[in-house]
């Protein structure tokens, strides 16, 4: 699984730094920073201040989905889901469906793969001047693979290896993120959520994980944590039901779809 992983982000990091006579290769730059690949110039410049990038985070069953759809008809705006599909079948294989039966044993091929599949949503050309994505690299490496690291159920040598192809990832290529959209709920709320959805793989996911999951989402954005955010962080609270989370997003819709303001305070 490495080996296609670290041919695909050779080749990604040709197309965002193509080469030319005389110019330096980019070099490593402190870990956790965020940095727009490519060319210096005016042009670039006016490109990354046309386009912005919102990533909605949150627990498993926190309205995710439903934040997405209620944006998805904005104009300019383009969203992109996690590629849930991709982690249910890969050649015929569910890599999800297998890490929540047993993730001592394919809790590393599963967020192999996330990784993979999360840099690609990243580093795909943005269409659009708003790009709103359903999570990111950056929770798939320090909520997720960091809860089976610290749940006992991922080997440390597993751990490293994750940890080092991310931060080769966050050095050399561009997965910068304008604003995270956080929609903080209790796990009890997520729980009662998943039962009502009924998604097979999810049939087995106990209250437990819920709850570590919300420990380590809250550590990173609310309580200091040791890694770092990479972008502003607006916390919308997500225990109420559909109506009123439709209209939460309405009043901030503003602050979603023009994260400048975020960086600016206002």
């Amino acid at each position: 699984m490495l080996r296609p992983l670290q041919s695909w982000a050779a080749r990604a990091v040709r197309s965002v730094w193509p080469s030319s006579p005389g110019s330096p290769a980019p070099g490593p730059g402190p870990r956790g920073a965020q940095r727009r690949a490519g060319p210096p110039g005016k042009d670039r410049e006016n490109e990354k201040e046309k386009k912005s990038v919102i990533c909605v985070e949150g627990n498993i069953a926190s309205g995710k989905t439903t934040c997405l759809e209620f944006f998805s008809s904005t104009t300019d705006l383009e969203v992109l889901t996690e590629p849930v599909p991709k982690w249910r079948n890969v050649r015929g294989h569910n890599p999800l469906g297998l890490m929540y039966s047993d993730p001592s044993r394919w809790g590393l091929t599963l967020q192999t793969y996330v990784q993979l599949t999360m840099l690609d949503q990243h580093t795909r050309p943005q269409t659009s001047p708003v790009r709103l994505m359903e999570r990111s690299i950056h929770s798939a490496r320090y909520v997720f693979v960091e809860n089976l690291y610290r749940s006992g159920k991922m080997p440390e040598v597993d751990y490293v290896v994750l940890s080092e192809w991310f931060d080769w990832i966050v050095r050399n290529i561009d997965v910068s993120v304008d604003l995270i959209v956080y929609l903080r709920t209790t796990p009890e709320t997520c729980y009662q959520r998943l039962k009502m959805r009924c998604r097979e793989e999810e049939k087995v996911i106990p209250l437990e994980y819920l709850d570590a999951i919300h420990q380590l989402y809250e550590e990173w954005f609310l309580k200091g944590s040791p890694f770092p955010v990479a972008a502003p962080v607006l916390v919308i609270e997500a225990d109420h039901d559909r109506q009123k989370m439709l209209e939460l997003f309405e009043q901030n819709r503003d602050r979603i779809l023009m994260p400048m303001n975020q960086k600016l305070g206002l």
